[in-house]
């Protein structure tokens, strides 16, 4: 299928008219006579978003969420790259589990689906897993993460590193201390002490972002920090920026709007890891993502099913679902509030992803010759999240009744129509 795109608003701001044809961007004056014409006067287009941070559950846990059902949540929010994290049954740390997953969004065919494998066996924190493998496989894995736990070992955590940087991967860590947070709620601070719940304190995120960001000076290798969520983590990750240590963060859409007020009803729907944090830290993180200290912005999309969510606060699952209201939250807290323009939003959202997850074809200029991954979004338009209507498997979004800004209105991946239209 061949399209015209007339009219379009450009990241820059400049109008354009895009054409398609197969699976790439191609001259106007080339497109068959036989092309269909979509009027995008009005709308914004951003080169197609890249998630680095997504749990489609699959394999074992279905209920929640399969690889089909995260992808269709995915281009309905107007992601064509996702990276399914390894925290799955059995857990994704070897070639023939990621393979796996890798071949189910083939499968799916809405979106590029890239397995991030697990840095140990069975996420135990003790043994490296199968990198070279996965690495090598048809999933060509370059990230690794043992999201949901933390690398804690430095030892470990070293190793990786210097393993990866063979093949030019990078390890994400989910930074948190154990010890500091053993059975910990959410963020400690007032509202944990009012509500009675054991907190969580900052200093457990930012103890392990400066022991790794010293190791991945140490071993002159990439590390990623997942969900970063404090205002002294942004100035550790600014710190070492500064030095010159191959570090990127990234930040997601509820910790740029959510505080741990929201947590005052006891309503698990807020109960998420890393946990909401203050006002200051939200204005900290806004602040790093619009200056570049923050790289990303990443979905973290957890999705859980009710019954793990409907229950009480100390026995509820962490965890958001988070595909189809990322952009709209990014729209809200930084573009609506003159902290970024359009460009920014795209360098956020797709190009720097997958520079740094090293996706090919995706985070490109949506210039001829360019594999054509697309998001169109109407930016004048607002909705009502209804958890109901959401294509995710599980419901728990935290926005449920929430006015948002921009309604994602076409995706198309690799030049085909796959939302919208």
């Amino acid at each position: 299928m061949s399209y015209l795109l007339k009219n379009a608003t450009m990241p820059n701001g400049s109008k354009a008219d895009l054409a398609i044809h197969d699976s790439h961007f191609v001259a106007v004056s080339s497109l068959p006579k036989d092309h269909q014409v979509i009027d995008l006067a009005g709308k914004q287009v951003l080169p197609g978003l890249v998630d680095l941070h997504t749990h489609l559950r699959e394999p074992g846990f279905e209920e929640s969420e399969t690889v089909a059902t995260g992808s269709l949540s995915a281009v309905r929010g107007g992601f064509t790259a996702i990276s399914a994290m390894a925290n799955t049954s059995p857990v994704a740390d070897t070639a023939g589990v990621v393979e796996q997953v890798y071949r189910l969004g083939q499968a799916a065919g809405l979106c590029d689906v890239f397995p991030i494998g697990a840095v140990t066996e069975g996420l135990n924190g003790q043994t490296l897993s199968e990198i070279g493998a996965m690495a090598d496989s048809a999933a060509r894995v370059r990230v690794f993460s043992d999201d949901g736990k933390c690398v804690f070992d430095p030892l470990i955590m070293r190793r990786a590193l210097e393993y990866v940087k063979k093949f030019d991967g990078v390890i994400a860590q989910h930074a948190q201390e154990p010890t500091l947070t053993q059975d910990a709620q959410m963020n400690e601070g007032a509202m944990s002490a009012q509500l009675g719940l054991k907190g969580w304190p900052a200093v457990a995120e930012e103890a392990i972002i400066a022991r790794d960001v010293l190791l991945a000076e140490h071993t002159k290798s990439r590390l990623h920090i997942c969900h970063l969520t404090t205002a002294g983590g942004v100035e550790i990750i600014r710190w070492a920026k500064a030095r010159g240590i191959q570090v990127t963060a990234e930040v997601t859409p509820h910790h740029l709007l959510l505080t741990d007020d929201y947590a005052k009803n006891y309503d698990p729907i807020f109960k998420v890891n890393p946990p909401l944090r203050l006002e200051s830290d939200v204005l900290a993180l806004r602040a790093g993502l619009a200056d570049g200290t923050i790289d990303i912005v990443a979905t973290d999309h957890a999705p859980h099913s009710s019954e793990s969510k409907d229950c009480e606060w100390s026995v509820a699952s962490f965890g958001m679902v988070g595909l189809e209201t990322a952009l709209s939250i990014v729209i809200k807290t930084m573009v609506e509030t003159g902290a970024m323009n359009y460009e920014a939003v795209a360098q956020r959202l797709s190009i720097a992803p997958a520079r740094i997850a090293r996706y090919e074809n995706h985070g490109q200029v949506l210039e001829v010759g360019s594999v054509a991954n697309l998001t169109v979004v109407d930016t004048a338009a607002k909705w009502v999240v209804d958890r109901d209507l959401m294509s995710t498997r599980s419901k728990n979004t935290p926005f449920h009744g929430f006015e948002l800004p921009g309604v994602v209105t076409h995706t198309f991946f690799s030049g085909k129509l796959v939302f919208g239209g």
